[in-house]
C-alpha cells in the first residue's frame, strides 16, 4: 500500500470512530443564574465541560434552601452552596461534602442605610435587623454585635423572606444580614438609596469560603469531580485573562445578564473567585468549626475530612 493510500485509509479510520460518551452530571445553584456563577456559565459556553468529557446540567432552583437536601437526598451530583450552611447541614446529618470553592471570600454582610442612623454597630441597640435563612445568620448577627458591646437581646431579628433590600429601604427594618456586598448594593443604589455594608469577617467572625461545591459524602464520584472542577479552574482564568469577552459570552446565556445591576456585579465579584477551586484551606474550616462551637450553634467540632474534601488526600 502505497503511503499515500495508508494516510487516506488511516484518515477514514479516524473519521468512523464514533465520539466517546459524556459523563452526566446534575449541578443546582444556590439561586437564579447571576455573576457569582460566571465560572459555571463559562465553562458550559466554552465547552470546557465538554473537554472534559461531562455533559453539565445546570438548574437554577425554585427554592434557594433544596439544592443541598436534593444532593443529600441522591437526587443531584453538585450544588452551590454556602460554607456556614455546610457546617449546620453536616451536623444535622446531611451527607455533604464540600468539593470545591467557587467565590473564595465572603459576600455576605450586614446592611444599613449609609444616610440613616446606624453609622456603627453599636447604633443597633433597639433596633430591628431583616434575615432571610435562620440559623448561621443568627450566629453571625451575635458575634458582630458582640465586637460592638451588644448582644442578640439588644435586637429584634425579622424574617424578610429573601426582600433584604426592599425591607430596608421600606423602613421595615433597620438593617438587614446575608446582604451580599456584590449585589444588594448595587440593587439598593439602582433603587435610588444608599446602603452601606458592615463586614462580618471585620467584626468578629473567621473568614470563610462564601459559595462552594457541596456532594453527597456518600456517592460522591472523584473522577467525575475532579475533571468538573478543571473545567471551572478554566472557566475562571478565561475571565481573569479576557474579561471583556468573558462578560459577553456571560451576558449572552440568559435575559438580563447585561443589565446595570448584572454588569457591576460581574466586576465586582470577579476579584473574589476562587483561582483553585479544588483547593482546601483546612485551617479555614476548623476555625469555622470552632466558632459555630463557641457560638452554641454545634455540640462538638467535627474533624475537617468530616466537612471537606481534601484534593490531595488517597482515594
Amino acid at each position: 500500500m502505497t503511503t499515500t493510500r495508508l494516510l487516506a485509509a488511516l484518515a477514514g479510520l479516524t473519521l468512523a470512530t464514533p465520539a466517546l460518551a459524556e459523563d452526566k452530571m446534575t449541578l443546582l445553584l444556590d439561586w437564579f443564574i447571576n455573576p457569582d456563577h460566571a465560572p459555571i456559565i463559562l465553562a458550559q459556553e466554552k465547552g470546557f465541560f465538554t473537554d472534559e468529557g461531562l455533559a453539565v446540567e445546570i438548574v437554577a432552583p425554585a427554592d434557594p434552601s433544596e439544592p443541598p437536601k436534593l444532593v443529600a437526598a441522591g437526587k443531584a451530583d453538585l450544588a452551590v452552596s454556602y460554607q456556614p450552611q455546610l457546617h449546620l447541614q453536616v451536623h444535622e446529618g446531611l451527607p455533604l461534602l464540600r468539593v470545591g470553592t467557587l467565590v473564595a471570600t465572603p459576600l455576605n454582610c450586614l446592611m444599613v442605610d449609609a444616610d440613616g442612623p446606624i453609622q456603627s454597630l453599636a447604633d443597633l441597640k433597639g433596633r430591628k435587623i431583616g434575615y432571610s435563612v435562620s440559623g448561621v445568620e443568627s450566629a453571625t448577627t451575635a458575634a458582630m454585635l458582640q465586637s460592638a458591646g451588644l448582644t442578640a437581646d439588644d435586637v429584634e431579628m425579622v424574617n424578610v423572606n429573601w426582600s433584604l433590600t426592599p425591607s430596608l429601604m421600606t423602613g421595615q427594618v433597620d438593617a438587614v444580614i446575608g446582604a451580599f456586598r456584590n449585589f444588594e448594593l448595587t440593587q439598593m443604589r439602582l433603587a435610588g438609596g444608599n446602603g452601606r455594608c458592615f463586614f462580618p469577617e471585620e467584626a468578629g467572625l473567621p473568614s470563610y469560603d462564601e459559595l462552594i461545591f457541596v456532594a453527597n459524602a456518600d456517592s460522591l464520584d472523584r473522577d467525575r469531580i475532579t475533571r468538573f472542577l478543571a473545567a471551572i479552574e478554566r472557566g475562571t482564568e478565561y475571565m481573569l485573562n479576557h474579561p471583556d469577552e468573558a462578560f459577553e459570552t456571560f451576558a449572552a446565556s440568559g435575559p438580563d445578564l447585561s443589565d446595570e445591576l448584572n454588569t457591576q456585579a460581574w466586576k465586582d465579584t470577579l476579584p473574589r473567585f476562587a483561582h483553585s477551586p479544588a483547593a482546601l484551606d483546612h485551617g479555614r474550616y476548623a476555625r469555622f468549626e470552632a466558632f459555630l462551637h463557641e457560638a452554641g450553634m454545634i455540640d462538638a467540632t467535627l474533624p475537617v475530612s468530616k466537612l471537606a474534601l481534601d484534593p490531595g488526600a488517597e482515594q
